[in-house]
């Protein structure tokens, strides 16, 4: 089962919650104020690469930067 991150829209306590995917989106009670007014929110996850890249593409030109001048520039 995943764990989703929720936001109580009454009290703004942020908390985490171990639930089946097809329940992410249904209401859940606020650990703190007890109020089923919460929300799921957009989680992000954190994955490290050791520099190399994840998505089996890697980044040839600084097509984002002007020939090279850029900090992300891989030249």
């Amino acid at each position: 089962m995943p764990i989703y991150e929720y936001t109580c829209k009454d009290c703004g306590t942020g908390f985490d919650a171990l639930r089946p995917i097809k329940e992410a989106d249904t209401a859940i009670e606020c650990e703190q104020c007890h109020s089923h007014e919460t929300r799921r929110k957009l989680s992000t996850f954190f994955a490290h690469s050791g520099g190399h890249s994840i998505s089996g593409t890697e980044q040839k030109s600084c097509g984002g930067c002007s020939g090279g001048s850029c900090s992300g520039c891989s030249h």
